[in-house]
């Protein structure tokens, strides 16, 4: 297997896909150059705004091929298009033969949330200590437990309680979020992402995780919840301050992740009008936001 690597601008993205899926590359994958960096850019569309874009202001392409020539003949053929301009070309890497499914699992074992609280895949048996598990495989929406930003929102769910409440997941992915709270006993559970492959992903994982709730696009999420959790980025989070502080009940619970350290006070003046933001959680540079709505 061969990986080739292209760097161009978000409008070379689609025309790229296309020419590589005609050269016969078995994947085309995107993702932005300036990731974990001051530049990185966050991609979304939510009510009211554009649809995703397709690509970054510099996106890398990587396209597998099983053969090296045909990798470096999809190389030389793209170099010679018009198109290609403002393009660069990053190279062909060989890529070990592997049993990608094992390597795939082993990289994926128990992720501890709480000392009783553990995500295990279902090829994985529960730790011995494990009180309350998830049972989550890699899927096709994010959220598997191994992000820090998911292991603080649902620690924050074990520890602050949400039995009996009517509870929001709102950007859901995997829906680990909702069937957490969903473990620790709320009762009325919305889980809505604008992907309709994460919420697919999320009432399969229900179902595995034999819990109740209702998964389906952001138009689902009605009325008002005791606890509104959104993990999602900084730059979404703060356009969608509006919209997910109408939904926290009076006295209610917002619970905020996908946010670096440095973007705290940022996050806080985005929420000011409704709700009062604080630090309550912090990993690996992100950290948790929430805060309580003000009494009605």
């Amino acid at each position: 297997m061969y990986e080739l690597s292209l760097l161009c601008p978000e409008d070379r993205v689609d025309v790229l896909s296309d020419a590589l899926d005609a050269l016969d590359a078995l994947s085309v994958s995107v993702e932005d150059a300036d990731a974990q960096t001051p530049a990185e850019q966050a991609l979304f569309g939510e009510p009211g705004m554009p649809p995703p874009k397709d690509g970054w202001q510099r996106s890398r392409m990587v396209a597998l091929f099983a053969q090296e020539t045909a990798a470096k003949e999809a190389a030389a053929l793209l170099m010679a298009q018009d198109f290609f301009e403002n393009c660069q070309f990053l190279g062909i890497q060989a890529l070990e033969d592997q049993d990608w499914v094992r390597l795939t699992q082993s990289q994926f074992a128990p992720v501890e949330v709480t000392s009783d609280f553990w995500i295990v895949p279902t090829w994985h048996e529960p730790p011995a200590q494990a009180r309350q598990i998830i049972r989550l495989d890699p899927g096709l929406a994010f959220g598997t437990g191994t992000h820090p930003t998911t292991r603080m929102c649902l620690r924050w769910i074990a520890q602050q309680g949400v039995r009996g409440q009517r509870v929001l997941d709102y950007g859901c992915g995997s829906g680990i979020l909702a069937i957490g709270a969903a473990k620790y006993g709320a009762t009325d559970i919305d889980a809505v992402d604008i992907d309709e492959a994460a919420v697919t992903a999320t009432a399969l994982n229900a179902v595995a995780n034999q819990v109740v709730l209702r998964a389906g696009l952001p138009d689902k999420a009605q009325g008002h919840y005791q606890t509104v959790l959104a993990n999602i980025l900084a730059t979404p989070l703060r356009v969608l301050a509006p919209l997910l502080c109408a939904h926290v009940a009076p006295g209610g619970s917002l619970v905020l992740a996908g946010i670096l350290e440095r973007q705290a006070d940022e996050l806080k003046a985005a929420y000011a009008p409704w709700v009062h933001l604080e630090v309550s959680d912090t990993q690996e540079g992100w950290i948790l936001m929430t805060g309580e709505s003000r009494a009605a």
